[in-house]
């Protein structure tokens, strides 16, 4: 690898505090009120974005002209692609790990989500969100749908909403999951095989337990928890995260469980906890799973134009700069690809196959054990159905003159051919759908299914099957929800939708997103599907 001469090609010298803030379009001065300042800070982080992929670019840049020509037979321990990253984190102070970070997820933006890439280019997604897009689509590397996930992905990305760290999660593993049931199937029996309890001795005289289960026994055992961790009075002198580890070693060896504070039992009913008694009084503990029909009922065929192998790391490379080597886009030309997202806030679906929308239905798993952290819903049907008409994405630029897909990201230099490449029948005949478990984020179909064998289950669909809307308020109060609206608005937003609220939407309240006006309901505050949504405690 030839030695890289830093500051030789330098584009210019002067400070960035120098520019001409007018040409940046930042004002001139901080000094602002609220409003122009918001105004001015939503810009701002728009350009942070494009810096971010700009930087991606430059570190794929270095990345093509040192490391591509020597990685196929270099075999050294420091290889090209550790001393590419040694230079960035030299010339930029940062730590070895760092750089190798920056270097791989700017690999992984030109060669395996270009249309993410493009979309944080336009100040669509954040920069902190793209570690996590990164590392949670790397399964799909080589493989045939890599384009379609790509796709799936930029499209959800372009939707109106924000996006906290599990809303983001929650939408890459559904985008992910329903490409290749098999091998998601198969990582979760090897995944169940190998799950362990292991003991990590600490500093202090503390030490960690892990215990790896299936995702819903940790629900269950974190629901058990918490509930016997809320039995405390006020003056107790913990943490929560301190009572809840007392909580959790009392229900594990049976020891006594009560509050710390220094009032007499006779002043504190919780001071001693009995948990025979406190376990046969309480309610059962409720999963809250959700679903939809199809998912229930297995894979389902693949759309024809999407059993084709168009995988990016089979095309050739995009175009790092103006002056690199021809380099077509690595976009594929993919007609009209439905993704769906777990994590829109007004109208999101929990499944994403790409027949059209089956009804939902939500799933609630009743652990064994007797504690509960909130009851059972009676009647879980849905009053309104979850808007359809979404709007379409092509996953490529080269057969369309419409510069509005995908947000208009496209431009006159994507217009190239991208017919170039492996386009072979690879056997993707079915895609699955996934499910959505709160508090845990999404499960596969096979897991949907497994849960939903379980003697144990209470399937609820969101709605009876007519065209008949059921009720929306409860009869005696129009400002209450009925429990067929509460469901359906849970199932539809399942977090906080304030932005940047991970809490699941079962855990808060359904609030009125315009006051509800108690002298003329009519006026304004409707209590329906579109005047609702779910906000925890804090918010």
């Amino acid at each position: 690898m030839a030695g890289v001469q830093v500051g030789a090609g330098a584009t210019s010298t002067v400070p960035w505090a120098a520019l001409d803030h007018a040409a940046l379009g930042l004002p001139a001065t901080c000094d602002l009120p609220a409003p122009q300042a918001l105004d001015a800070l939503v810009h701002a982080t728009a350009g942070v974005a494009y810096l971010k992929w700009f930087e991606y670019q430059l570190a794929a840049a270095m990345h093509a002209e040192l490391v591509e020509p020597f990685e196929d037979e270099d075999r050294r321990e420091l290889d090209a692609h550790t001393r590419c990253a040694a230079t960035i984190a030299t010339t930029l102070s940062i730590t070895q790990g760092a750089a190798r970070t920056l270097l791989t997820d700017a690999v992984a933006l030109r060669d395996r989500l270009p249309l993410v890439a493009e979309c944080l280019r336009d100040g669509v997604v954040t920069p902190h969100h793209i570690r996590t897009i990164v590392s949670r689509t790397e399964l799909i590397e080589g493989q045939c749908y890599a384009a379609l996930v790509d796709a799936d992905i930029a499209r959800a990305l372009r939707r109106a909403g924000s996006w906290s760290p599990a809303r983001m999660e929650a939408m890459v593993d559904t985008m992910v999951d329903r490409r290749d049931p098999d091998a998601v199937r198969a990582r979760r029996e090897k995944a169940k095989r190998n799950r362990e309890f292991t003991v990590e001795i600490g500093r202090d005289g503390l030490a960690s337990a892990t215990d790896t289960r299936p995702a819903e026994d940790i629900v269950a055992l974190h629901a058990a928890v918490r509930r016997l961790a809320e039995q405390v009075c006020p003056k107790d002198t913990r943490s929560k995260a301190a009572q809840a580890s007392d909580a959790h070693y009392a229900l594990i060896t049976q020891t006594k469980f009560g509050c710390d504070c220094d009032r007499p039992i006779t002043d504190c009913r919780y001071k001693n906890i009995d948990l025979t008694t406190f376990a046969a009084n309480a309610p059962r503990i409720v999963i809250h799973l959700v679903t939809d029909t199809t998912t229930l009922t297995g894979p389902v065929p693949a759309p024809e134009n999407e059993r084709v192998c168009r995988s990016p790391q089979h095309l050739p490379r995009p175009y790092l700069n103006a002056a690199a080597p021809p380099r077509p886009d690595a976009q594929t030309d993919t007609d009209e690809v439905e993704a769906d997202s777990a994590a829109n806030p007004v109208s999101a679906e929990t499944m994403a196959p790409e027949s059209p929308a089956p009804e939902p239905v939500a799933a609630g798993s009743a652990s064994v054990e007797s504690v509960a952290a909130e009851p059972v819903a009676t009647e879980t049907v849905a009053t309104e159905a979850v808007p359809s008409d979404r709007p379409t994405v092509t996953a490529g630029t080269g057969d369309s003159g419409d510069s509005t897909e995908l947000g208009g990201a496209a431009t006159a230099g994507d217009a190239a051919d991208h017919s170039r490449g492996c386009e072979e029948p690879v056997g993707l005949d079915f895609v699955d759908g996934v499910g959505f478990l709160p508090g845990i984020g999404i499960i596969s179909g096979a897991h949907v299914r497994d849960l939903a064998a379980d003697p144990r289950t209470i399937i609820r669909p969101l709605g009876d099957g007519t065209d008949t809307p059921l009720p929306a308020t409860q009869p005696s109060n129009p400002y209450r929800p009925s429990a067929a609206l509460d469901a359906y608005v849970r199932a539809r937003d399942l977090f906080c939708t304030w932005p940047g609220c991970n809490r699941p939407a079962w855990d808060g309240d359904l609030d009125h997103i315009t006051e509800y006006d108690h002298t003329h309901p009519e006026k304004g505050g409707q209590t329906s599907a579109h005047g609702l949504g779910a906000k925890c405690r804090f918010h």
